[in-house]
């Protein structure tokens, strides 16, 4: 029979005790898992936050390229009202205004591609490195059911970023769009994501 040591914490005196370890009730037992999972949770809420975070602040400094004034530049003030509510940090803001000297690292940038069956998508991002997001871009898409498209072969199926043939797809087809666009905007550099899918679930 294997024992355990457990805290006598009504008597502290009289320090710790031993017990079968069969007969601890599930409560002590699970503690380590309960905290794991929060961890987890919580790592994972982080990282999300850190994403969104990465990506207001990209577009702020693009859109201060042309006029770093909010009170003159209703794309930068859009955002700047965007990044507080979403909390990030005023002095994340100042500094992101502030690189507009050095914006030559980054790069608007709009991809091409193709999802199951043919639906359009365009995808708008903002990167330092476009060989980067285009061949990472490239990877997600071909795991999940997409592929790559080349310049022009898209974006005929939007006017703007508005579909013009909106197309309804299978429930199938659309598990896996849905899964295809919540790894794409998972990533710092996708800024927007379009398709010419009627279903509401996207």
């Amino acid at each position: 029979m294997h024992y355990g040591t457990i805290a006598n914490f009504d008597n502290p005196d009289r320090g710790a005790f031993f017990i079968p370890l069969d007969a601890v009730p599930s409560v002590y037992m699970s503690g380590h898992n309960k905290w794991s999972q929060i961890k987890h949770q919580k790592g994972a809420t982080d990282k999300k936050k850190s994403v969104v975070f990465s990506k207001i602040l990209k577009a702020i400094t693009i859109a201060a390229r042309g006029e770093p004034n909010p009170a003159f530049n209703p794309r930068l003030r859009s955002l700047i009202e965007e990044a507080r509510t979403n909390t990030v940090p005023n002095e994340n803001i100042e500094r992101a205004i502030q690189k507009t000297q050095d914006t030559d690292a980054l790069e608007e940038m709009t991809l091409e591609a193709y999802g199951p069956n043919g639906i359009a998508i365009l995808i708008n991002t903002i990167t330092d490195s476009t060989t980067r997001t285009v061949n990472e871009v490239r990877h997600v898409l071909e795991k999940n059911g997409g592929k790559l498209g080349e310049i022009g072969s898209v974006r005929w199926a939007f006017d703007g970023t508005v579909a013009r043939f909106p197309l309804e797809i299978s429930a199938e087809d659309t598990a896996v769009m849905k899964k295809l666009t919540e790894l794409l905007e998972d990533r710092d550099d996708v800024q927007n994501i379009f398709t010419n899918v009627l279903n509401p679930e996207l």
